[in-house]
């Protein structure tokens, strides 16, 4: 029956993150309409060029849209924002990237084990970040039943943190 349970749990996670990729498609194509929206110079986008680096500053601009001011200020900073579960309350780091950049972190702010799950098909960065954090914000539970947990350097010694 738990794996029943499971099985569902992944396949709805699975459909979730599905649409919220195709939600930012759509959103990152209607701002394909209104080139003006990007600036060549936000710090998004350095080196800004027509093609992949278009993609990446679109995918970026609507993430932008998505985050609190306090994310936002930390992701320009440090290229990394920090999301609050909605079951646990637990803060979740994800740093720019689209795999193995999400961490959980302990009361003082330290990486206490690092989490993997992404929308399927071949995203930019800011559209699987935007996935993660409303996947995070959303349904965490779900999230992290069928996301992989992965060794975290603590400084101190790794530890495996089985699922």
């Amino acid at each position: 029956m738990l794996r029943q349970l499971l099985r569902n749990a992944k396949e709805r996670l699975r459909l979730f993150l599905s649409e919220c990729g195709r939600r930012a498609r759509v959103l990152r194509v209607s701002l394909r309409r209104q080139p003006d929206r990007i600036d060549p110079s936000s710090r998004f986008a350095p080196g800004f060029r027509y093609g992949y680096w278009e993609g990446e500053a679109r995918g970026l601009e609507l993430l932008k849209e998505w985050l609190s001011p306090e994310q936002f200020a930390q992701y320009d900073a440090n290229s990394y924002f920090e999301v609050t579960g909605c079951h646990s309350g637990k803060r979740y780091r994800i740093s720019h990237g689209t795999s193995m950049n999400i961490h959980e972190l302990d009361g003082a702010g330290r990486p206490r084990v690092g989490w993997c799950f992404a929308p399927k098909g071949h995203l930019v960065a800011g559209d699987v970040m935007l996935a993660q954090k409303i996947a995070l914000e959303t349904d965490e539970r779900g999230v992290l039943a069928v996301a992989n947990k992965f060794f975290v350097q603590t400084g101190r010694r790794n530890t495996l943190l089985h699922h």
